[in-house]
């Protein structure tokens, strides 16, 4: 692990190498926010099973994942695959077979990765970029398609907020809609509600929405009140979900990449 750090506030990062043994086929390595921790008020983020134990399933921090696009081999289809930010997996045994090497470049507000990935016929470069500026954590993401198989993106952050002693959990810019259910309910005031205390395991639900704008959120957060987070993109799904320990929404990005197209974007948590 390494940090980024100012006056207030330590980004702790997993290293691709030295931390291995918390990766699987779901995270990308590079650019994993495993804890943010104010100065003041010790550590702001969770976890699925945070502060007992951990997986590489699960995750604690701000992770995130193009897991659900895994790039097969178009000539032999079978179990591996290549997963952006990870390397070569076996999907039937949910394994990583070969992790990708990443090259870092680390100063005290900063850590940059970079890696390309030459595996099933695909050839894509991943650059990943995660800075602190004051009380802003920015994650920046490019993926560059050097090949000439067409590459399919499915890419979301997933930010762990500890659950709310409250049930009020956070707002959107966006106008969001969700059938009546029993985990979640949307307040006059536009902020969605927890509906019961919070349990495990948590209910997950699906947002509507017509977004064409990128998104701004409004999360509730016992230590500090409230925070906040913003995309440069527009999200594509966008779910919620939240368990015993922790609350979580995922705007989906989707893209496709043809041979030599080359794409990037943003997210910004701001403490």
């Amino acid at each position: 692990m390494f940090d980024l750090q100012n006056d207030t506030l330590t980004v702790t990062l997993l290293d691709p190498v030295a931390d291995r043994e918390r990766f699987g086929t779901r995270y990308c390595t590079a650019g994993y926010v495993f804890q943010i921790s104010d100065v003041h008020h010790g550590e702001l983020l969770s976890g699925p099973t945070f502060p007992h134990s951990f997986n590489t399933f699960d995750g604690q921090g701000i992770p995130d994942a193009f897991n659900l696009s895994p790039l097969r081999d178009p000539q032999k289809p079978g179990p591996l695959a290549l997963i952006l930010g990870i390397g070569l997996c076996d999907l039937e045994e949910n394994a990583v077979k070969e992790f990708s090497a990443w090259e870092q470049k680390l100063s005290p507000a900063e850590g940059e990765f970079r890696t390309v990935h030459e595996t099933l016929g695909y050839r894509v470069e991943v650059v990943r970029k995660v800075s602190l500026l004051g009380r802003t954590v920015r994650s920046w993401t490019s993926v560059h398609n050097l090949g000439k198989e067409t590459v399919a993106l499915r890419w979301f952050p997933h930010p762990f907020y500890p659950q709310p002693t409250g049930t009020e959990l956070c707002a959107f810019n966006l106008a969001v809609s969700f059938p009546v259910n029993s985990g979640y309910r949307m307040a006059d005031n536009g902020f969605i509600h927890r509906i019961d205390k919070p349990v495990t395991p948590g209910p997950f639900q699906s947002l509507n929405h017509d977004a064409h704008a990128p998104l701004a959120v409004w999360q509730r957060h016992d230590k500090l009140g409230l925070v906040g987070a913003r995309s440069d993109y527009v999200p594509a799904a966008f779910p919620i979900w939240g368990n015993a320990h922790t609350f979580s929404w995922e705007p989906y990005l989707e893209r496709g990449l043809f041979a030599g197209d080359k794409t990037a974007w943003t997210m910004e948590y701001l403490f």
